[in-house]
């Protein structure tokens, strides 16, 4: 089911210290990947990836509506990159936009997460694991910290499998252990 209210992506736990985030996202290279700031150019590709009941079905609220991606869209011009609140990026593969990723105030947990979806056709093929590391690298490496983590649903064995393979380990569970949360140390 679709739902009209704008996901919980890119909007930061209102307790999480926004003040250790940098300014807009720098490009990030991978050995596939291109992780680049969004431009008004990428909305139809932004829908693309998060309109997709398969990617966003696990995330919070989600599946989304494309209405409700195209308002998270907008927000990412108007409430993120003017404000420097977090990083956020267009995830590109031989040139095309496959993904998005972010590292940002977590939304159920207190700290630094990375976020991260692919195109449905993409899956499979490690970039989920070469995209999940560079988000991580970032978080460590230039914002200096220590320790971040993820949350999960407790049934995406596939996004589990991925954050296990680079180096998070299960804290604990919360939503009446339905939702995993991992963290990883630098």
């Amino acid at each position: 089911m679709s739902r009209s209210a704008p996901p919980p992506l890119l909007q930061p736990h209102t307790d999480a210290p926004v003040a250790i985030l940098t300014t807009r996202a720098p490009a990030v290279h991978t050995e596939h990947l291109l992780l680049r700031p969004y431009t008004p150019a990428d909305e139809e590709a932004f829908v693309a990836v998060l309109g997709d009941p398969r990617v966003t079905r696990r995330m919070d609220q989600g599946p989304y509506s494309h209405e409700a991606v195209r308002a998270l869209f907008q927000r990412v011009f108007t409430h993120v990159y003017p404000h420097n609140r977090f990083d956020v990026w267009a995830v590109l593969y031989q040139d095309h936009i496959i993904g998005h990723g972010e590292v940002k105030p977590g939304t159920d947990v207190p700290g630094t997460e990375p976020v991260h979806a692919l195109a449905h056709s993409h899956w499979g093929r490690g970039l989920g694991s070469e995209l999940a590391r560079a988000l991580c690298t970032h978080a460590f490496t230039p914002l200096g910290l220590d320790h971040i983590h993820a949350t999960v649903a407790a049934d995406n064995t596939a996004s589990l499998h991925v954050l296990h393979r680079i180096g998070f380990v299960h804290a604990r569970d919360i939503d009446e252990g339905t939702t995993r949360v991992l963290t990883r140390t630098r």
